[in-house]
């Protein structure tokens, strides 16, 4: 995709919000591409380059293990915006002083805008920002002029229009710098010069045209259905560039939510016409899955027969030698270390990492790069049904990974029913709206419980209500009460088998939104 768009490098300095900053210049309508600084150089060269954004950091400039950034980075002729360390950097690279602060500052601050124009056109006066940051600019290089200040950071935004060198002491991706947008938006379209297209027409247009070039004109792709937001809309746009050579396989793995093979027969099949073809794993699935309780062995175990079911079906194809997947780009970064940086491993996605060699299948994944709302925006635009546009993300094992302990077919069947219930209740409020998740998890727990006058010694099951905008964090979120408390008689009073329900009150992080 990189070689087909103009765009914004965004360089990782080791900050926690780099993929929030790359989320940032999406919404401003421009396509960005993240690097760690140790290969940032060499990752621009490679790039239709418009402009690069330095993020935040943990460490000191003047430290000994500080990152390493080639100071070519400022010599490709395009704008540069610091932020946090960014800006520190960019000021010491160029002739500047970084000190640490007499006060450090944290959190929300008010800043005076000195100049409202360039980065700051449309902002003046004063405004609130984020900040963090215990060291500051002392002095800033030859060539830049102050932009804004607070009262302990004289230097809060600094400027080198003619060069396009610009920096923020604060953070202007979180939402907690009120004006924050606006000003990323002004670097990337006023700074930049970028058009502002990366919008959903745009981006269909470019993958329907790199899905063409990749499959070429006889190749036949197949794609793994699961009814979901993602693998629905990567669908779509596969289907839209090569027509009846798509062949969508829906696989019941005996791991899905109450209906949902029913329902992606009726849409896939009826509504939209597609070739699919509904295989009945459960069996093998659930074989797999005998004895087996830890999250990770969950996960590669139904990865594996995932790829092993395709490779019999894609017989079918003579010319089959693609494999469609929604993959997203926080699939990516939670699953493999995509940027080269220091990042953790935290869990596996069955669709991403790699196939095996003998699949003989190469990857078309047209969603790779997006973020769930950047997806959700281009359903809307291909005019998908809202039932599948807005769906709740639900994981490629299904509830495997919300089937806490072993997994078997009867301790399914008492998951199924739960959720189900969560679902309809939540469906039923204004809080379906604002949730991202939820649903319920089956603990390997028992605890004493009384039902008609008699002892009972059942599962209990955890109730999880997130908010989020693209999976990467998350906030648990507590409905009305009465929500609660139908949710809770319903389960207990209609599903044997539990007889206690709890609450998930766990942000991401530290805890991730699923519990497996």
């Amino acid at each position: 995709m990189s070689s087909l768009v103009r765009g914004v490098l965004v360089v990782d300095l080791g900050a926690q919000y780099a993929q929030l900053i790359a989320r940032r210049v999406r919404e401003a309508g421009a396509y960005c591409e993240i690097a760690p600084a140790a290969r940032a150089l060499e990752h621009a060269k490679k790039m239709d380059l418009a402009g690069v954004i330095l993020s935040g950091g943990p460490a000191s400039v003047y430290a000994p293990d500080a990152p390493h950034l080639p100071r070519g980075i400022l010599e490709l002729g395009v704008p540069v915006l610091g932020i946090c360390y960014g800006i520190q950097w960019m000021a010491q690279a160029l002739g500047g002083k970084v000190e640490r602060a007499d006060r450090r500052e944290f959190g929300r601050t008010p800043i005076s805008i000195v100049r409202s124009e360039d980065v700051f056109e449309g902002v003046g006066g004063r405004t609130v920002v984020w900040m963090s940051h215990g060291d500051q600019i002392s002095q800033p290089p030859a060539g830049f002029e102050v932009y804004a200040s607070s009262d302990t950071c004289p230097f809060a935004a600094i400027g080198d229009a003619k060069r396009g060198f610009f920096g923020f002491q604060f953070h202007p991706e979180v939402s907690h710098t009120v004006r924050g947008r606006e000003l990323i938006e002004n670097f990337v379209l006023r700074t930049c010069g970028l058009s502002g297209d990366w919008r959903p027409a745009s981006i269909v247009e470019r993958e329907v045209k790199a899905i063409r070039e990749q499959v070429g004109e006889h190749g036949e792709v197949v794609l793994g259905l699961s009814g979901g937001v993602d693998s629905s809309i990567a669908a779509m746009i596969v289907h839209q560039a090569i027509g009846e050579r798509l062949h969508c396989i829906f696989v019941d793995n005996g791991l899905l939510r109450k209906g949902e093979r029913d329902v992606v027969e009726e849409t896939f099949r009826g509504h939209f016409h597609m070739d699919l073809t509904v295989v009945d794993a459960t069996e093998r699935f659930l074989t797999s899955l005998k004895g087996v309780t830890e999250p990770e062995t969950k996960r590669k175990l139904i990865g594996r027969d995932f790829v092993e079911v395709f490779k019999v079906e894609a017989k079918r194809f003579k010319n089959a030698h693609f494999l469609g997947q929604g993959t997203l780009y926080p699939d990516v970064i939670e699953s493999v270390n995509v940027h080269g940086g220091n990042t953790a491993v935290i869990k596996s996605h069955h669709n991403v990492g790699g196939l095996p060699k003998d699949l003989n299948m190469q990857l078309v994944e047209p969603l790779r790069e997006l973020f769930k709302d950047e997806v959700r925006q281009i359903g809307r635009f291909l005019r998908l049904d809202s039932r599948i546009v807005d769906r709740q993300p639900f994981p490629g094992p299904g509830l495997a990974v919300r089937c806490l302990g072993e997994v078997t077919a009867p301790r399914l069947a008492v998951l199924r029913e739960a959720d189900a219930i969560v679902r309809e209740e939540i469906e039923g409020t204004e809080a379906a709206k604002t949730l991202w998740q939820y649903f319920a998890v089956l603990l390997p727990v028992k605890s004493v419980g009384v039902m008609g006058d008699a002892r009972t010694y059942e599962e209990a099951c955890a109730i999880r209500l997130v908010e989020s905008q693209d999976g990467m964090t998350a906030d648990w979120n507590l409905p009305p009460r009465e929500v609660l408390q139908r949710i809770s008689s319903r389960i207990i009073n209609e599903v044997r088998g539990i007889n206690r329900v709890v609450l998930d009150i766990s942000s991401k992080p530290p805890a991730t939104i699923e519990w497996e």
